[in-house]
């Protein structure tokens, strides 16, 4: 068995959990970090032999680093529960992790996403996901959480599938619930003061960034829609902050 702990993040994901550690079966050991499911994300992953642990935190890089107490092995990986490991890049973890030494304190993996099933996104993102766990310092950042590596970070073949944006439905309750925590960011950073305008320049670099730099055209009506939607989460994003900073006045 490969010398390499998988951790995985979850809360009520008991619809995707199965898929998720079925992709690490790779790996010497799964271990789950769910933050208080109210479904039965935590039973099915203990049946599927996950070691479970309930850590309730806002923080991604909080969880991420509980998780990293509980590992065993010398190397681990993270993935989320809406990602999984394909075949290609499998290998090639198992061909490094397998190594007595590496040159490499981490790696990062390419991310290939899908959008509303199988509708798939021509932008590439690379991820540092794979560590050494004595190399890995700490995860920081509130939200967008970031790796402190000790050592060289190299990067492997293969992807890393992730099939978010599943439905509308699904995308709005996440815009409605992760809005209020990166407005609440700003407001601590003293983000200048909104006006009329500052709307229209967030929401037309949104677009821009998901239709144009990422290429989202490629992918058709599908990347109409998606780049739409990334102006209307910047648009509820900065009015709850424009919110915030009203009710600061009084």
């Amino acid at each position: 068995m490969a010398r390499v702990s998988g951790i995985i993040i979850t809360k009520n994901v008991e619809n995707l959990i199965a898929d998720c550690i079925g992709s690490l079966s790779f790996c010497s050991e799964v271990i789950v970090i769910d933050d208080g499911s109210t479904d039965r994300t935590a039973e099915l992953a203990t049946h599927l032999g996950a070691r479970v642990f309930t850590h309730n935190s806002k923080s991604f890089a909080e969880q991420r680093n509980f998780g990293l107490t509980k590992v065993k092995s010398k190397w681990a990986l993270y993935i989320d529960s809406d990602e999984r490991v394909s075949n290609e890049l499998r290998e090639n973890i198992l061909a490094v992790v397998e190594k007595d030494t590496s040159e490499y304190a981490g790696y990062k993996l390419q991310r290939k996403n899908f959008y509303f099933g199988d509708h798939e996104w021509p932008y590439i993102e690379k991820l540092e996901r794979l560590f050494i766990k004595s190399d890995l310092e700490e995860w920081y950042g509130e939200l967008h959480e970031t790796a402190r590596v000790k050592g060289r970070v190299g990067e492997l073949d293969g992807f890393l599938l992730h099939y978010t944006r599943r439905d509308l439905s699904f995308m709005v309750a996440k815009t409605i619930e992760w809005s209020k925590v990166e407005a609440e960011l700003r407001f601590k950073a003293h983000h200048p003061k909104m006006s009329w305008w500052r709307f229209y320049r967030v929401m037309i670099t949104a677009f821009y960034d998901s239709y144009v730099r990422q290429k989202g055209w490629k992918a058709g009506t599908a990347g109409v829609v998606e780049s739409i939607y990334q102006s209307f989460s910047m648009f509820i994003t900065y009015a709850r902050l424009w919110e915030m900073q009203e009710s600061n006045k009084s």
